[in-house]
């Protein structure tokens, strides 16, 4: 559709923009634009920086634009294309264009092409089926949508009120209503505030969470949660996105959440009133109460259907009594109803007076204490088998549990669970939250709590919990021998009767299956520890190293390792500590805490030597050698290599040795012995290429290049940078590819192609802005040099 050849173009074609559908192909004319209005002017193209300052508006939003993320609202639309010199005519064309654009993505046309590095994210979850009644309570949130010109903050509603209310139906309800009306996306986060089996979501991870959905790179998170705080406020600062954030436990929990943009929209609901934000917050108060008799019958009928309501109005009063008008027993009861047409429901009344007086232990003066015969009832309506998968479901650690866990929970073979998977669904005592993925609301979470305590052996609990455990330490082992199929061996421990891991087809699976199951793991890895299940533990936390690695989860990563350290040094295993400190050293050299890295990796050095782990201690040099890197001092650096290439031969790691190798090479290049240099680097490409070693090959075409270019073989270094970063850009990460193309703009200079090195440059330029990383000023001086400086 554009012009890439570099050619000097007087126009866009009106054919050409009468083709443009989607985002992406509108980005695409946007930075066609931007190079042809440098070449016009004779400099540079504008950078983000330079277009914020001309703008007003941030460099992060402007990469956005660009990079085909998000559609520009008209308005900015018609002031970047004059910025980036349309003429009158293509700029009545390029509105056309956008406007097309923006009524196909309403309507959910897509080609599949766009894959947004930085997507609106569509968080909802599924609305509450059949919701009735609260007019008054929707109208006040309607009254959230109308913005004060004035205020220069989001408006924040808090919704609060007792347990199973349906304080969530009515913000899930209400935000599925008015969607439409926030074009940059929802938020939504359960922060568990009152979760009964764990802690609530700390501030931290919540806030990590959100920067996860708007597609932050983890590696880019700061450590401090004021810095993570002000970078997601930054993200939202100039989108329109509706944030719902469901069972709060307090206004501390959420005040990190909150987006100071004035087109941003919050919803809270929580337990408590959250007094502390309404009155330093500004947030305007809900309380949700029982339902009134009349909409408790709303909802029986929306459920049911009204005929049947109207049939039998004495029993629907006992109904609605026994339930105290509390949404969720009612939910069940219709739930009980709607499977059963057949029965009258004077007969389901009958039985919910029979089965009062349950679970004594939830006695006491909660409004909904009575709703627990509806669960009762419930619950005796079940099968044997999905009663205990319900009972058993209160043990898993996570917010929610995919089918094959549930499976190994239960010790039965998948295809046995899934039937009682949706017997369960059915009687609305768990929500399927998405393919083959279920949760429970916190009460009945509470509810089968309890059930399991008195009905199910400490023995059995016991069992399903290591079972749980089992699954995920055996699936994540498989998923991570799909990550990277080089990695050192992990010993499996024998994983308990019942247990099914989950199947991992490939590469894209195990991403996947680490992202979707991220927070099920570390909750199990943190009740391991509680539990002192120390073996499983430390493995565990092995095989999620390098998945938290490669997505950048540093903190979390950090974290988990810092358990496995204790739980190493109470089993008093010197090898098993030090894989723990190695890992955790590694974290701590993402953090930037160099320090306490080479303390952790000295220790582990130390250990490794006193179980005479040579791959170990290869490892161990191999980072060490990564630090001094870092640090610049190659010489300590060349030592610490060829100790490693030295320890790997021991070893038999020829993953190892060619990594080792590359490691040599590159030192040698920065020390000037370039001729050794590009023998040591071809021959770890040899091994490592023969291996499939993606991750080490990219590494060893980048010291090939370095080598070639410090020779002053041009063309030769050019080739080698090429394939480098085919494989950095496959594998997706993003500052590895500016990074190569620093140099490959080095070498194109040094050829005496300055057009081919601008553009090269300009494009590391470009993704390091959009990163905000320092090194971008390295790369404008590099422009500076040759007299391409982006304008000012």
């Amino acid at each position: 559709m554009t012009d890439w050849s570099g050619e000097r173009s007087p126009g866009l074609s009106h054919r050409e923009l009468a083709r443009v559908e989607t985002v992406a192909e509108l980005a695409a004319l946007l930075r066609q634009l931007r190079r042809r209005e440098a070449r016009l002017e004779g400099a540079s193209p504008l950078t983000y920086r330079d277009l914020a300052a001309k703008t007003g508006w941030s460099r992060g939003i402007l990469g956005e634009y660009f990079a085909g993320r998000v559609l520009p609202p008209t308005d900015r639309f018609d002031i970047l294309i004059r910025l980036l010199g349309a003429t009158p005519g293509e700029q009545g064309a390029l509105a056309t264009a956008r406007d097309r654009v923006e009524e196909r993505r309403r309507s959910g046309g897509s080609d599949g092409r766009v894959a947004p590095a930085v997507p609106s994210p569509r968080q909802l979850p599924p609305a509450v089926p059949g919701f009735a009644g609260r007019a008054r309570q929707l109208a006040e949130l309607d009254r959230l949508l109308e913005a004060d010109p004035a205020t220069p903050v989001a408006l924040i509603t808090a919704v609060s009120g007792t347990a199973g209310v349906g304080k969530t139906a009515l913000a899930l309800h209400w935000a599925h209503r008015v969607a439409d009306r926030f074009a940059d996306g929802q938020l939504y986060l359960n922060l568990r505030g009152f979760d009964p089996t764990g802690a609530p979501v700390a501030p931290a991870e919540a806030v990590r969470t959100l920067l996860d959905a708007l597609g932050v790179p983890p590696q880019r998170i700061p450590a401090s949660l004021d810095a993570q705080a002000a970078l997601y406020r930054g993200l939202l600062a100039e989108r329109r996105v509706l944030v719902v954030l469901d069972n709060a436990r307090d206004a501390d929990q959420v005040r990190p959440l909150l987006p100071g943009g004035p087109a941003c929209r919050i919803l809270v609901t929580s337990r408590n009133p959250l007094a502390g934000l309404v009155s330093t917050g500004g947030a305007r108060p809900i309380t949700l109460d029982l339902l009134t008799p009349a909409e408790a019958r709303q909802l029986l009928a929306a459920r049911i259907g009204a005929a049947r309501v109207v049939a039998e109005p004495e029993a629907v009063d006992d109904i609605v009594t026994a339930c105290t008008r509390l949404p969720l027993g009612l939910a069940i009861v219709a739930a009980r109803a709607a499977l059963h047409p057949e029965f009258p429901l004077g007969a389901l009344a009958g039985e919910l007076r029979d089965a009062r007086g349950g679970l004594a232990a939830f006695a006491g003066t909660d409004p909904a204490s009575d709703v627990r015969a509806v669960f009762s009832w419930s619950y005796r309506a079940l099968s044997s088998a999905a009663a205990q998968l319900f009972r058993l479901l209160s043990l898993h650690p996570g917010p929610s549990v995919g089918a094959p866990a549930a499976a190994s929970l239960a010790g039965l073979p998948p295809h046995r669970v899934r039937p009682l998977l949706a017997e369960l669904t059915d009687a609305n005592l768990v929500a399927e939250q998405g393919p083959r993925r279920y949760a429970c609301h916190d009460l009945l979470v509470a509810y089968a709590a309890e059930l399991t305590a008195g009905v199910d052996p400490e023995q059995e609990r016991r069992a399903a919990s290591r079972r749980v455990l089992d699954h995920y330490l055996h699936t994540a082992h498989a998923a991570d021998r799909r990550l990277d199929p080089h990695r050192d061996p992990i010993p499996l421990l024998t994983a308990s009767p019942g247990v099914t891991p989950g199947q991992i087809a490939d590469h894209g699976a195990a991403l996947a299956w680490f992202d979707a199951e991220l927070p099920a793991l570390l909750a199990t890895a943190e009740e391991a520890a509680t539990a002192r299940l120390d073996r499983p533990l430390c493995r565990l936390t092995r095989t999620m190293a390098h998945a938290l690695e490669r997505r950048g989860h540093w903190h979390r990563w950090a974290a988990v390792r810092e358990l496995a350290v204790a739980a190493a040094q109470r089993l008093n295993d010197p090898a098993e500590e030090a894989h723990a400190r190695r890992s955790l050293g590694r974290s701590q050299v993402h953090l930037g805490r160099t320090d306490q890295a080479t303390d952790h990796f000295e220790t582990a050095l130390r250990l490794y030597r006193l179980a005479a782990d040579r791959l170990g201690q290869g490892r161990i040099q191999f980072d060490l050698s990564w630090i001094a890197v870092r640090q610049n001092r190659y010489p300590d650096a060349l030592r610490h290599s060829r100790e490693a290439l030295a320890l790997f031969t021991e070893a038999g790691s020829r993953s190892g040795q060619g990594r080792a190798l590359n490691n040599i090479g590159w030192c040698l290049s920065w020390l000037g012995r370039h001729e050794e240099a590009v023998d040591y680097c071809r021959r770890a490409l040899d091994t490592l290429l023969e291996l499939d070693d993606r991750f080490g090959a990219a590494d060893g075409w980048d010291s090939l290049g370095h080598a070639q270019h410090e020779l002053g073989r041009y063309r030769e270094a050019a080739e080698s940078y090429q394939q480098s970063y085919a494989l950095w850009r496959e594998l997706g990460h993003r500052y590895q590819e500016a990074d190569l193309l620093a140099r490959l703009g080095d070498t194109q200079s040094a050829i005496g192609d300055l057009d081919a090195a601008s553009d090269t440059w300009h494009r590391a330029l470009d993704i390091l802005d959009d990163l905000d990383h320092p090194d971008a000023e390295q790369v404008k001086a590099r422009l500076d040099r040759v007299g391409r400086a982006p304008s000012r």
